[in-house]
């Protein structure tokens, strides 16, 4: 069983991780989505800001996929480099859109012929800060510590699907499949398992109801420490505005909390704000260009994201049309 983990407050590893000697390899870009508008404009404006940063110094990032889970190609297959994967079958979902994102990751690795020894499971409310370097180690993956997966708090439930001979639920690292960069071979081992699990969690009603929305990010977590193989957490992987005020270090801003504030920069989450940016805003249809900046004291992150979906939506060609025509269609 490995050792206690060493904490530090930016990055938590297992003790028998080495830092140095490994090799930087290239990883490729994976991210599920549906044919939905709501996902579509997210996945155009995380692709932008990889072409941005892929060839930066200090980038270990390769090829790009959106594994795309609505079982048939959409308008975007000349944008987006996409692989079209089967949905699960109707009804098995029952609702939860993202239960097919375990069985999108099985089809891909099965069918696709992906060069890079590394995947980093990205998903589309993700946008590229700076390039990112491969943070992972050939036996260790890298993810994001999430603040709401508590593996201790839960274990009446996990013992259902990691028995106590496997070893204590600390072993669960608090994590979701996204952002996670790790090893193609550990991750077709992991995926299958992965699928059965989220499956196993849905079809419980206990574990349905405590888990909710995170559930499919409780299966992963659960499957990797089925197979035995635990995360370098990294605080840096990422920022969640309006949570995380400053850009830091990170490499990502993942946009899916919504983001409201006073017209004198104060925070008012829960309540819509005089100024808000809230991905949910656009369920139908993407954003319009040149959304309204911040006012003046709202932090650095949130005035960080709203500039550089700015920036795509104003360099994508055909945004502006898209969303008309998406208007028109919902009128």
């Amino acid at each position: 069983m490995p050792e206690q983990n060493v904490i530090d407050p930016v990055i938590q590893m297992p003790r028998k991780v080495k830092l140095a000697g490994d090799p930087k390899l290239p990883f490729h870009i994976a991210l599920t989505a549906t044919d939905s508008s709501y996902s579509q404009w997210q996945c155009r404006i995380m692709y932008y800001w990889y072409k941005k940063v892929k060839d930066l110094p200090g980038s270990d990032m390769g090829g790009f996929t959106r594994v795309l889970h609505s079982g048939k190609p959409d308008n975007l297959m000349d944008e987006i480099p996409t692989f079209v994967v089967d949905p699960l079958p109707a009804g098995l979902d029952r609702g939860y859109i993202v239960l097919n994102r375990p069985w999108a990751f099985v089809q891909w690795l099965e069918k696709a012929n992906i060069p890079e020894e590394y995947i980093l499971m990205a998903e589309p409310d993700h946008i590229f800060v700076k390039p990112l370097p491969n943070l992972a180690n050939e036996k260790y993956p890298v993810a994001f510590p999430f603040f709401y997966i508590k593996p201790a708090e839960n274990e009446k439930i996990l013992r259902k699907f990691y028995p106590e001979e496997k070893g204590p639920v600390t072993d669960i690292d608090p994590i979701g499949n996204s952002p996670v960069i790790i090893k193609k071979t550990l991750l077709t081992k992991i995926a299958p398992t992965w699928m059965n699990v989220s499956l196993g969690m849905k079809d419980d009603p206990e574990t349905d109801k405590a888990f909710g929305w995170v559930l499919e990010m409780y299966a992963y977590a659960v499957a990797s420490a089925l197979h035995g193989v635990q995360h370098i957490l990294r605080k840096d992987f990422m920022i969640q505005p309006p949570w995380d005020t400053e850009i830091g270090k990170a490499f990502i801003i993942h946009f899916t909390y919504g983001c409201d504030y006073s017209l004198k920069g104060e925070l008012t989450y829960g309540k819509i704000g005089e100024w808000r940016f809230d991905k949910r805003s656009y369920l139908r249809g993407p954003p319009p260009r040149n959304l309204p900046l911040p006012p003046p004291g709202v932090p650095e992150s949130v005035v960080t994201l709203v500039k550089k979906v700015n920036e795509a939506t104003a360099n994508i060609p055909g945004w502006d049309t898209e969303d008309k025509e998406q208007r028109n269609q919902n009128s």
